[in-house]
């Protein structure tokens, strides 16, 4: 061993220090041990990576495990490291599936990984209207701004309103000639809008003014069916003249001045700021060939990534969505990874993104929230698909189609898995995104995750390569808050056989039938989730989605819809305050839809054939069977009451004796959906669970609950003239209650004319407007005291 040392020391001067230090370190290794390797703060990489003396920097423990044979865990002590690039894994760091790479936090102690730059030294001094000043001396992207942990927001205009559903606050004048007179300079300001469809959102970069005031913009690229700008959902940020709001800031670059105005509870001169400045924490970077291997990333917390909408480029297939390829943490090349029990917030873009040729990684047991993007995407290589278009319009010829079933290489997602996440408040800067996104990829498993307060899908399927996902267990609810035409679920199936005429393609399907199921070469699995969507479809499957099988699964508000597509099987659902969605199908769709339970009437768009089966369904009244049966479904199915268990606490299953039960419903659990972990239980919102309304023909002289209220059709000549009703039509107001929160809104002997738009002239009438209601108001028109009257009450969502 002398004589090693003697030639090591002899030859230092051609051997890098790190080499050295791995000598060291592997001299103080006991043999056929799990080796654990430290990093602190106050460690210094010069050190031998021990307890007692660890490392300074994650990096160099990563290079200082490859040394080192059998299991390794590196273990960092409590504090926040501050990554001025990325944290890259490579084939070189992989390890064998029994003896991983596995990087946590030491014991309990807070381990935080961020990309942001800490702001110290400011030497703040307060200005007028509230504003303060420091000079920043440094080169730093201000792209954002971190505060005590929280985002603060970019001086905008309009200012942040809490109560806007889009935006935060919209205004037609945002990019006016007329309102940018007010501003000196708003070159490197940024313009939000939403798509004019509000099919998710578009932005711009303002590049000058013209000599006439208008203002000079650059993007729009953002969604994949390009249209202009929402004409009034739209704001603009990043301008000083409108810095006027607490939390609003605005960095010179010129002056190298950060001005903000803080909140009455910051004490601005104790606070810490911080400013990110890269995209991407951590990247798995291999590939099929050369793949990372058996890394897990373990009870860390992953913060301060730049924001990338202006980087969302790449058209995905036909979907509506273009996508940015990277996250805060992006598995690229990698098998047998794990992203767990990590927390992962105030991320400018996607949180965690796989890309390309992934196959067995899980993340799970993750907290993930404040993320500008989405929470988890897998996105594969489009020269992987066959026959592919990339725009909504675009086709291939019939005769040109590739007819071959499946993908053209294996540069794709799969086999991963999504578990025991919570993910909320996410899409704060883009609107086109969701809580788990699959494009391109096959058999991901999502399941057991909680999924709330997004702009727009929980859970999206941007097209049918290649299918084989299972989507089990999951709680989604407050989704499409931003956004419309949408659901807690959505899918498309733009697939190679699919075509933007609908005549072009009846026919394409009704001559090459399987065509629609080459790319969807595995069924796509929906079961046991709880979805909740109060601006749309609880369950959406939208242009041309086949191959699908649905049972299971509880629908708390806005039902399943169905439009074109083939081969789908929609069995034992329950549809509470609505309904089944029926869009425009194929005529040999070979669909099926039974054993359900709708507590509305279907709701049919121009369909001549219905599928293979419609039957053995639940339906809420004999009005809702009759006209199932004029078209020739539902010949076996029944209509009434099915008994809930108990309704008013989330447990829809029927009681014995139920009509369900004889019609071949069968039972599911109530309390399986969403997060397991005891921690993410605690922390996760619960869902609205409404009143069920029963849409039973009421006779003339019965009685229905509605808002608090009694109410009836009025019928009579007697109640006629109490009311001075100028005909027999509307519902009429029988009581009220004193302890319902509409006491003030419905009197008795008010007749309601309209709910929300709506013509209300029976009390069915009054129950479906309810339920087709969106938002969070609604105006009655009500005639009392001898004339029409228009009154807006506030909806709880418990109908």
């Amino acid at each position: 061993m002398n004589r090693f040392l003697k030639l090591v020391m002899y030859k230092k001067s051609k051997l890098s220090s790190f080499l050295l230090l791995s000598l060291a370190f592997l001299s103080a290794l006991p043999a056929f041990a799990q080796t654990t390797i430290y990093v602190s703060l106050n460690g210094d990489d010069a050190n031998s990576g021990t307890r007692r003396k660890p490392f300074a920097t994650i990096k160099h423990a990563v290079l200082a495990a490859r040394s080192v044979s059998g299991p390794v865990s590196i273990k960092l002590y409590g504090g926040t490291y501050y990554l001025s690039e990325p944290l890259v894994f490579t084939s070189s760091d992989s390890r064998k599936k029994d003896q991983p790479l596995v990087i946590s936090n030491f014991e309990n102690e807070k381990a935080v990984v961020s990309g942001a730059a800490p702001l110290r030294n400011l030497e703040w001094k307060q200005g007028e209207q509230g504003i303060w000043e420091s000079k920043v001396s440094k080169n730093l992207i201000f792209d954002q701004l971190i505060v005590n942990g929280t985002l603060q927001r970019m001086a905008r205009y309009p200012n942040y309103d809490t109560s806007a559903r889009f935006l935060g606050g919209t205004a037609a004048d945002a990019v006016s000639a007329k309102t940018a007179s007010k501003w000196k300079s708003p070159k490197g300001a940024y313009v939000h809008a939403l798509h004019r469809a509000e099919w998710g959102d578009i932005h711009y970069t303002v590049t000058g003014k013209s000599s006439d005031g208008e203002l000079a913009l650059e993007g729009g690229w953002q969604n994949n069916r390009r249209g202009p700008m929402h004409p009034q959902h739209r704001f603009i940020e990043n301008i000083f003249e409108e810095l006027d709001h607490e939390n609003e800031w605005f960095y010179d670059r010129d002056a190298e001045k950060l001005y903000f105005i803080p909140p009455s509870n910051i004490d601005i001169k104790k606070a810490t700021f911080e400013s990110p400045q890269i995209a991407h924490l951590i990247k798995f970077q291999g590939s099929e060939q050369s793949p990372v291997e058996n890394i897990h990333i373990k009870n860390l917390t992953l913060s301060g990534t730049t924001r990338t909408f202006m980087e969302n480029k790449e058209p995905l297939l036909r979907s509506d969505w273009t996508i940015y390829r990277g996250g805060g943490v992006v598995f690229d090349g990698a098998t047998g990874c794990i992203l767990q029990n990590c927390t992962l917030t105030n991320l400018g873009g996607n949180a965690v993104f796989f890309n390309n040729f992934n196959r067995a990684c899980t993340v799970s047991g993750c907290l993930i929230y404040n993320i500008g993007a989405s929470g988890v995407s897998f996105v594969g290589d489009p020269a992987a698909v066959r026959s592919p278009s990339f725009e909504y319009n675009e086709f291939i010829p019939l005769a040109d189609i590739d007819r071959t079933p499946g993908p053209k290489s294996n540069n794709f997602p799969a086999d991963c898995n999504v578990y025991d996440n919570l993910l909320f408040n996410l899409g704060y800067v883009e609107k086109q995104s969701a809580g788990i996104e699959l494009s391109m990829c096959q058999a991901i498993n999502v399941s057991h995750n909680t999924i709330y307060d997004v702009p727009r899908a929980g859970i999206n399927v941007s097209e049918g390569t290649w299918g084989g996902h299972v989507i089990e267990h999951n709680d989604v609810f407050d989704t499409v808050k931003e956004s419309g035409d949408h659901g807690s679920f959505n899918s498309w199936g733009r697939d190679r056989y699919w075509h933007p005429d609908k005549k072009t393609l009846d026919s394409i399907v009704a001559t090459n039938f399987d065509l629609a199921l080459l790319d969807v070469v595995k069924p796509i699995t929906l079961r046991n989730n709880r979805f909740r969507c109060d601006h749309g479809w609880d369950i959406d499957l939208d242009d041309g989605s086949s191959n699908y099988l649905i049972y299971e699964n509880l629908c708390l508000n806005g039902g399943i819809k169905l439009r074109e597509g083939v081969k789908r099987t929609v069995e034992n659902n329950i549809m509470i305050n609505n309904s089944f969605h029926p869009h425009v199908w194929f005529d040999n769709s070979g669909d099926v839809f039974r054993h359900n339970i709708v507590t509305m009437a279907y709701k049919p768009i121009n369909i001549r054939v219905w599928g293979t089966q419609v039957d053995f369904n639940v339906l809420p009244d004999s009005l809702s069977l009759r006209e199932a049966q004029s078209r020739g479904t539902d010949k076996n199915s029944v209509a009434g009451n099915p008994l809930f268990v108990n309704p008013s606490v989330g447990d829809f299953r029927v009681k014995d004796g139920s009509i369900a039960l004889a019609a071949g419903f069968k039972n599911f659990a109530m309390d399986s959906f969403g997060v397991v972990s005891p921690h993410l239980k605690r922390l996760a919102k619960k869902v609205v669970i409404s009143e069920v309304i029963e849409l039973s023909q009421t006779g003339e002289s019965e009685t229905a609950s509605f808002m608090g209220a009694k109410v009836k059709n009025l019928s009579t000549l007697g109640e006629r003239s109490a009311t001075g009703m100028d005909a027999i039509r509307g519902v009429l107001v029988v009581s009220t209650s004193s302890a319902s929160t509409h006491r003030n809104a419905l009197l008795a002997n008010d007749v309601i004319l309209k709910f929300g738009g709506y013509n209300t002239n029976t009390v069915r009438d009054l129950m479906e407007a309810r339920i087709a209601i969106i938002g969070t108001k609604a105006e009655i028109v009500v005639f009392r005291n001898q004339q029409e009257m228009k009154i807006t009450v506030e909806l709880d969502g418990k109908r």
